[in-house]
C-alpha cells in the first residue's frame, strides 16, 4: 500500500533534518515508482540512474522545503534530469522503434487502462507496452499513474504546460487501450472460465 501523504510529509521533514530512519521511510515509499518511471525514461540503466537520483536527493534534501506533493515533483524532476543525462551518454538507446497504433473511439481513463494493465497483467509486461509509446506520452502516463502526480505536478517535472501534459497522457492512454496485446488480455480476463455458466451433471 502506498504511504499516505499525511504520513510521508513528516518522514520527509525528518529526513531533511538528518534523520536516517525518516530517509529510509521516504526511500521505501517512493523508490518503486522512481524505478518504474526510469525504466520508461532510460531502460536498462534505470537501477543505476535511480541510485544517482537518490544520491543527489540525499545531498540536497536539507535545503528542501515543502510537503509530500512538492517532494514528489522535486524527486521526479531530479530523476528525469538524471535519466536524460544517461541517455546523452548512450544515445543509441533512444533510437528504438515505436509502435504506432490508431487510437480508439472513447476516452479510457488512467485508472481504467494503465492501472488495470499493471495490476492484473504484471508490471514488467505493462512497462514494456508503455515503452512502445512515444517518449513524451510514456513519461506523461508514468508520472500520472505510477508517480501519482496530478497534471500540474507532471507539467512541472516535464517542463511543459498542463494542456500539453493532458494531451500527451490521453494520446498515450488511447494508444495503450488500442494495443492488440491489451485488447487480447482484457478480453481474456472478461471471458468466464469453462463451465462457469453451470449446467446439469450426470449422476
Amino acid at each position: 500500500m502506498p504511504l499516505p501523504d499525511e504520513d510521508l510529509t513528516p518522514a520527509i521533514r525528518a529526513a531533511a533534518g538528518g534523520d536516517a530512519a525518516g530517509f529510509t521511510i521516504v526511500w521505501r515509499a517512493l523508490q518503486p515508482a522512481v524505478l518504474r518511471y526510469l525504466h520508461v525514461v532510460c531502460g536498462d540503466a534505470a537501477d543505476d540512474v535511480a541510485s544517482e537520483t537518490w544520491l543527489q536527493v540525499s545531498r540536497d534534501l536539507p535545503m528542501f522545503r515543502g510537503d509530500a506533493t512538492a517532494f514528489r515533483v522535486w524527486l521526479f524532476r531530479i530523476a528525469r534530469h538524471r535519466g536524460i543525462d544517461e541517455n546523452r551518454r548512450a544515445w543509441r538507446r533512444r533510437e528504438e522503434p515505436r509502435d504506432t497504433v490508431e487510437p480508439p473511439d472513447g476516452g479510457d481513463t488512467v485508472h481504467d487502462v494503465v492501472l488495470d494493465v499493471i495490476e492484473r497483467f504484471g508490471t514488467e509486461w505493462a512497462l514494456g507496452l508503455i515503452n512502445t509509446l512515444p517518449p513524451d506520452q510514456a513519461e506523461a502516463v508514468m508520472l500520472r499513474v505510477v508517480a501519482g502526480l496530478d497534471v500540474a505536478g507532471t507539467a512541472k517535472v516535464l517542463g511543459k504546460r498542463p494542456g500539453a501534459v493532458r494531451v500527451a497522457a490521453m494520446r498515450g492512454l488511447r494508444r495503450l487501450a488500442a494495443h492488440p496485446q491489451v485488447r487480447s488480455a482484457r478480453s481474456a480476463q472478461a471471458e468466464p472460465p469453462t463451465g462457469a455458466l453451470g449446467g446439469d451433471c450426470d449422476a
